[in-house]
């Protein structure tokens, strides 16, 4: 059991922790605004991919069979959310007064929605369920585990760049320095989604 737990564990932390929309999203809110202002991202992006690991695990062969149908559909209306968030970062305030008029561009609903039409994100996620739960006697047990692990290694690996984020944000004291940074990020968060589309 220890063994299939650590097994778990890294696969849905290597998942979660490596480079992509989300992350990207986490970094440069974390950078803007600091870390309690990414918070809402980060627990946004958790509970998204939550979502996706139960839906995965309730609907396995209903899931593998709809979702190359689903794939290219998910691909571009995340395309295009994840386009307006890149807008987003690179028009984003870098003066303290331009802060107090405008929100932060990533929270809660925008974290769940760049998971929940990230096709990479199903297809982890129907990877996992097939790897850890499937083969269980304990459907049940199983699926609820591999839930729990998922949604603390998401919110770990995301927490991880929006530290990262805030952390470089102390560094970008000027506006010039703050700008440069967001349109960075936009042009990252932009490249993600053209290689997402062409793939």
């Amino acid at each position: 059991m220890l063994t299939l737990l650590a097994s778990m564990i890294t696969f849905a932390f290597v998942g979660a922790v490596t480079p992509g929309p989300v992350n990207l999203v986490a970094t440069s809110t974390g950078a803007r605004s600091g870390w309690n202002a990414a918070l809402p991202h980060v627990l946004g992006a958790s509970l998204g991919y939550t979502l996706v690991v139960i839906c995965a695990g309730a609907g396995m062969s209903l899931a593998s069979q709809l979702l190359p149908s689903l794939t290219d559909a998910m691909r571009y209306a995340g395309g295009l959310f994840l386009l307006y968030m890149a807008f987003k970062i690179a028009t984003a305030p870098v003066n303290d007064s331009d802060l107090e008029e405008k929100s932060p561009a990533a929270g809660l609903v925008s974290g769940a929605l760049i998971q929940i039409l990230n096709p990479k994100a199903w297809i982890v996620s129907l990877s996992g369920v097939s790897l850890y739960v499937t083969s269980q006697p304990q459907l049940g047990y199983y699926l609820s585990l591999f839930v729990a692990v998922s949604f603390i290694c998401c919110f770990a690996g995301v927490s991880c760049w929006a530290l990262a984020g805030h952390l470089i944000g102390q560094r970008l004291s000027r506006p010039r320095l703050q700008r440069q940074f967001n349109r960075l990020m936009a042009l990252l968060l932009a490249a993600a989604v053209i290689l997402m589309l062409v793939e």
